[in-house]
């Protein structure tokens, strides 16, 4: 066996790091770099150090599991979280706040969010609490430290900075208020005693963490978030997690781009719901209209390569300007659950502008959201056709080939956004 398989394999153990899903250079680029700072020889030597070290590991976890994440990644899941926190609260009656948990919650960004979303909401602080667990302690104390850079405010629908951070000399510091609604610890999802005794959670976030996982894996990790998640419950997945959930037996609750997941069956006792989950029920009080100040759009909406317009009248940086506007209004389309109208837009938007790698991206998306995985692989494939370092489309396409089991495919898009990113930096 070779050092490298002997790492990929040790990686496996801990936190179920499928090689397949991010490549085997990324691996070794995270062995070469503990080694030299390490003073190692040669692989048989860090491996030895590595063995015999509970701290080297984790160093080296560290490594291997670079977070990105952002304020408000996936729009709709937020509101439909807020429409769903309703409907329970009024069936609770006060007996007890609501339980979110996040998982892994990296370095804060999307616990954080779901606190922010609820409160816009009006929802009152006392009647939630969210649980944020990561395996990484370096996450885990930026998330407690709350002060974050431009990286992490993405998109032009940024009023929710003003509402809930105040700039600061390195960036921008959550708000008490939010921050205390939050309560982070390290923890690991393939841990069979992860959170035992804990009762089981309202809503549960898992986003972008099964695809990287093998299929033996994947179905482990399901049934600890299964355990985690109250048998009326719902769980919050990636839009490449999707047909992974419905293959394992979860049901989709049905709101377009929310990616949002419930046991199939209920439990003995409890009767099957009748109605659509966000169907019309009496509120606690009159309910505001949930999270209707949208975060960011799925996706950077800023377009790529544009062909020659048509319109030679008209200055150029007005067509330019208008091309922007058509992309957002894309987002928000496809954020309102409205996406036979944001797929129809992106056809208008190509027939005026020419083919565009952000109005592809989106036709993927789009169809990924909606379990039509051949059409958003020819979508995603147009979009790196036109700009072939297209990152979102990357990503996407590299776990919608994962779940797929094209491991070889999807490790080679990975690099390919790997090289991108390191170009950049």
């Amino acid at each position: 066996m070779s050092g490298d398989e002997r790492f990929e394999r040790v990686l496996k153990e801990q936190i179920g790091l499928d090689a397949g899903c991010v490549g085997p250079a990324a691996i070794a680029r995270a062995v070469s770099q503990r080694s030299a700072m390490l003073a190692a020889r040669n692989a048989d030597e860090y491996w030895t150090r590595l063995h015999g070290s509970a701290e080297e590991l984790q160093a080296l976890i560290e490594l291997v599991i670079v977070p990105e994440t952002w304020f408000f990644r996936y729009p709709e899941s937020f509101a439909t979280l807020g429409k769903l926190a309703f409907q329970r609260l009024a069936d609770l009656n006060g007996a007890r706040p609501l339980r979110i948990l996040s998982l892994p919650c990296s370095t804060g960004e999307e616990p954080y969010s779901i606190a922010m979303g609820l409160l816009d909401a009006a929802i009152p602080a006392q009647l939630f609490q969210i649980d944020a667990l990561d395996v990484s302690p370096i996450s885990i104390e930026r998330a407690k430290r709350a002060i974050y850079g431009k990286n992490s405010f993405r998109g032009a629908a940024l009023e929710f900075r003003a509402r809930h951070f105040s700039a600061v000399a390195d960036g921008y510091a959550l708000a008490e208020q939010v921050g205390r609604q939050v309560r982070f610890q390290c923890g690991n999802l393939l841990d069979p005693g992860l959170l035992a005794g804990e009762p089981a959670y309202d809503f549960v976030f898992c986003r972008n963490l099964l695809i990287y996982f093998d299929l033996a894996t994947q179905e482990a990790a399901l049934e600890v978030l299964k355990r985690l998640t109250r048998s009326d419950g719902v769980v919050f997945i990636g839009p490449a997690e999707a047909s992974l959930l419905s293959r394992l037996g979860m049901q989709s609750l049905g709101v377009p781009l929310s990616f949002a997941f419930r046991h199939s069956r209920v439990t003995p006792g409890t009767a099957a719901p009748s109605q659509s989950p966000l169907s019309p029920r009496p509120p606690v009080r009159p309910a505001p209209e949930p999270l209707r100040r949208r975060s960011e759009a799925l996706a950077r909406p800023a377009p790529a390569r544009r062909q020659p317009l048509l319109d030679s009248q008209r200055p150029a940086d007005a067509v330019a300007d208008q091309a922007v506007e058509q992309l957002q209004a894309i987002a928000g389309l496809a954020n309102a659950g409205r996406v036979d109208e944001a797929r129809q837009r992106c056809v208008d938007y190509l027939a005026q502008q020419g083919p565009a790698a952000d109005a592809f991206y989106w036709l993927g998306l789009l169809s990924d959201a909606e379990g039509q995985p051949l059409d958003a692989l020819g979508f995603y494939r147009k979009a790196l056709y036109l700009q072939p370092q297209h990152q979102e489309a990357l990503a996407h396409l590299a776990a919608l080939l994962a779940a797929q089991g094209d491991a070889a495919g999807a490790r080679r898009l990975q690099d390919r956004a790997a090289r991108g990113v390191s170009k950049d930096a």
